[in-house]
């Protein structure tokens, strides 16, 4: 969430999302590969799992510059309620295929926490661009297809590995995307520079720590949990920022834990 919303105040600066796309992948690679080397591990892949890691990669470009291009051409709330549909599209996908129950627990929490969030966001779906809301929407079904298909790949695998491979695809397809297209712009100020150094940060920690717990508790459980990050950004911009909240946030706020604590107690 914070690395996407700093993304969209870079292109005040100069760049754009080709631009902002292509350069993220680059640290949380970087940072995989410091982690299995210090820890003496090899960084190749079985073949059939590096070929499944290289298309989940071209995934992520098409969803990462689907969102990124959403969140040019929309309200920032906007992007982020729709791509943030993601949790919900896993758990369908996850049922779909056979690979998780969806139970009645998590359906009824999915929607609730949805519905919080857009209160949360002061969502206004007033003039919207047509084609920014299809991007968004390409964005949350892009992540939930990587979480279902990632979530089956790192049963026997380890996260930091493939997520290295997925990494790795991703920038050198971008690269060539670049190359070809030639809208490569890099910030144009120092403030740019800020914002999209600090965006790749929060994203190299995010991408890392996602697929890590989708190896760990699976894919519809992290995406569903995932639904914190709107209510701890909207809480940063309120503490830090000095944002004012309206009682619907407040209300949505509240709406999005008891949904998150709901589902949590019936894990249990």
């Amino acid at each position: 969430m914070a690395s996407n919303s700093l993304a969209g105040v870079s292109y005040q600066f100069g760049t754009n999302p080709l631009t902002v796309s292509t350069t993220r992948f680059v640290l949380p690679a970087i940072t995989l590969i410091w982690i299995l080397k210090t820890r003496g591990l090899a960084l190749a892949l079985p073949k059939r799992i590096a070929i499944i890691s290289f298309i989940l990669g071209f995934i992520t470009v098409i969803y990462t510059i689907a969102l990124l291009s959403a969140i040019e051409v929309l309200p920032l709330a906007i992007a982020i309620l729709i791509f943030y549909l993601f949790p919900i599209f896993t758990g369908l996908m996850l049922a779909a295929l056979g690979w998780q129950k969806l139970s009645l627990t998590m359906a009824i929490s999915s929607v609730i926490a949805f519905l919080g969030i857009a209160l949360a966001l002061g969502a206004e779906f007033i003039n919207l661009n047509g084609w920014g809301v299809v991007y968004a929407a390409v964005a949350a079904a892009g992540l939930a297809t990587i979480s279902v298909v990632s979530n089956r790949l790192m049963a026997n695998e380890d996260a930091r590995l493939v997520t290295l491979h997925m990494c790795i695809s991703a920038t050198l397809i971008l690269i060539i995307v670049c190359l070809l297209n030639g809208g490569f712009a890099l910030p144009k100020t120092d403030s740019g520079w800020i914002s999209i150094i600090t965006s790749h940060a929060f994203f190299a920690y995010a991408t890392i720590a996602f697929f890590i717990a989708i190896s760990l508790i699976g894919a519809g459980e992290t995406t569903f949990y995932n639904n914190i990050e709107p209510i701890m950004a909207v809480g940063v911009g309120f503490l830090f920022l000095n944002q004012n909240l309206t009682i619907l946030q407040y209300v949505g706020i509240f709406i999005v834990l008891i949904a998150l604590l709901y589902n949590g107690k019936k894990a249990t």
